[in-house]
């Protein structure tokens, strides 16, 4: 079997991930992250727990893994991209230039970055193509801007080192394993939503006029793009956008949480609260190169992932959520 270092591994999509892997017999897993890992990660996975920052650090998670998915990072809701601009580009680029600089000490034989639907966030054409990069207008949140860094830094440590790498880029990553936090916003859309529709909130708040559009896609399905992609010879070098490909309005997503959640469509009400500076109007991706160049697609649908992410925060305490 072939070792592969999952980094933010105890993380949602991380998590989801390292599940993915553990189901594969081609691999064995180490986990680094500094959160504590679940029992069933602990007992199918080495777990590492150092400040990946640290380049020794850094180099001890990696050694002896020639396959590396970086997705150690400050992540979260619209708020958080506002709340906390200059802490997660310090320490997302405190994490590139440590894990970059392992990887290539170590020579691994392939580096996959999971990077963000976030770098195409002026976007102006859709769907959007991996080949629109090079065009689009740069992010204006330090969020996207430190995603588009981390992509820049692969390119980088291949053209000058020969760094094996591949892109990968999750478009609205929802599903079992995220909570919703007490301020919204902080969290991402589809849990909040989720919390407030379960807390019997009426009307339902979420925030801009809810005409902005979203590609909703199943943690599953992204777990499952990221291991296809990393083992996949014809990805080596290459970027992908992972995405289901239904695009959806803020308030289409509402209102299918809402009915979901058991309650009747005829009492369906919004209540629009001011939005954020950097609210993303369309995002809507071309998915036809991860189908031709990997035969991989999302398969799970809208409303069965948010059905099962409602089972799953029904069975949470959200009393710290502020549920």
């Amino acid at each position: 079997m072939t070792r592969v270092l999952v980094t933010g591994g105890a993380g949602t999509i991380g998590a989801a991930v390292v599940r993915r892997l553990l189901g594969d017999p081609r691999f064995d897993v180490r986990v680094s992250d500094q959160r504590d890992a679940p029992q069933w990660m602990r007992e199918g996975c080495e777990i590492h727990t150092g400040d990946l920052r640290d380049v020794a650090q850094a180099r001890e998670a990696m050694r002896g893994c020639p396959l590396v998915i970086h997705l150690a990072a400050i992540v979260g809701g619209i708020g958080n991209f506002h709340k906390l601009p200059h802490t997660l580009t310090e320490v997302n680029n405190g994490l590139y230039n440590a894990i970059f600089r392992a990887a290539l000490d170590h020579g691994v034989e392939r580096f996959t970055y999971v990077s963000s639907s976030m770098v195409f966030e002026n976007a102006t054409e859709y769907p959007t193509t991996e080949a629109y990069l090079p065009r689009c207008p740069t992010p204006t949140s330090a969020y996207g801007f430190s995603k588009l860094t981390g992509e820049v830094y692969c390119r980088a440590a291949h053209a000058e080192h020969g760094l094996p790498y591949t892109i990968c880029r999750p478009f609205n990553a929802y599903g079992p394993g995220e909570a919703p936090d007490a301020e919204p916003g902080i969290a991402h859309m589809v849990p909040d939503v989720i919390k407030r529709v379960l807390a019997g909130q009426r009307p339902l708040e979420i925030f801009g006029s809810g005409e902005q559009t979203r590609t909703l896609t199943h943690i599953d399905d992204i777990a499952d793009g990221i291991v296809t992609a990393m083992a996949s010879p014809a990805a080596l070098n290459e970027d992908f956008n992972i995405s289901a490909s239904e695009e959806l309005t803020v308030a289409e997503t509402a209102r299918i949480i809402w009915e979901v959640c058991g309650n009747d469509p005829a009492a369906f009400e919004l209540k629009h609260l001011p939005t954020f500076e950097v609210d993303v109007v369309r995002r809507w991706p071309s998915v036809e190169k991860a189908r031709s160049v990997l035969g991989w697609e999302a398969r799970i649908g809208v409303r069965d992932g948010i059905a099962q992410t409602v089972e799953w925060l029904r069975t949470q305490d959200l009393a710290d959520a502020g549920a």
